[in-house]
């Protein structure tokens, strides 16, 4: 058992028997009445998000969650195969739970995997990635180098948004949290 004290970003609690991964949190201390926490839960399972407060110093239990880095290896049917990188021990993580991380997935990618009981709950992705742009139209004769974008598709199949100027082929480096063009790359 923990109090709302405790609570941070990425603290899984357990409610009603669901596990629920803080997405965000604040304490609130108004001038009148008792302190609060306002959250904004994400369910680990379903992926809902709702916003839910606690009166400060309420006890709330805790998931036990463990964080591993994992290798990604290869995609197989409906399963992900991953390899803990200090047991080298290899996992099938389905579709359902890799979600929209395998549009940044390339194989040997480290990423952390959080498991409750022995059951993968999500994936962690570093903050940034450098993928390869597979294809884009060409920049149009007047286009500038400020301002206006284009759609690209990346080597794993995700598209993203970036500026006219970037061709076919340039590696360029993707915020993995809202899918956003962060520059180029040079190798």
């Amino acid at each position: 058992m923990a109090t709302t004290n405790d609570i941070k970003n990425g603290t899984v609690l357990n409610l009603d028997g669901q596990l629920w991964n803080v997405i965000e949190f604040q304490h609130v201390k108004p001038g009148k009445g008792g302190a609060f926490v306002r959250t904004k839960l994400k369910n680990v399972t379903s992926g809902k998000v709702v916003d839910k407060t606690f009166n400060a110093g309420l006890k709330i239990e805790t998931a036990n969650v463990d964080k591993s880095d994992m290798e990604y290896l290869y995609h197989d049917g409906s399963d992900y195969i991953f390899m803990n990188t200090s047991t080298y021990d290899q996992v099938a993580i389905p579709d359902a739970i890799v979600g929209d991380a395998k549009d940044f997935l390339l194989e040997n990618t480290v990423v952390q995997i959080a498991s409750h009981e022995g059951t993968a709950l999500y994936i962690d992705l570093p903050s940034s990635v450098v993928l390869e742009i597979t294809y884009t139209e060409p920049g149009l004769q007047g286009d500038r180098s400020t301002g206006g974008t284009k759609p690209a598709t990346l080597e794993t199949g995700a598209q993203i948004q970036v500026p006219l100027f970037v061709e076919q082929g340039t590696k360029v480096k993707v915020d993995t949290r809202d899918r956003s063009y962060l520059g180029r790359v040079n190798d």
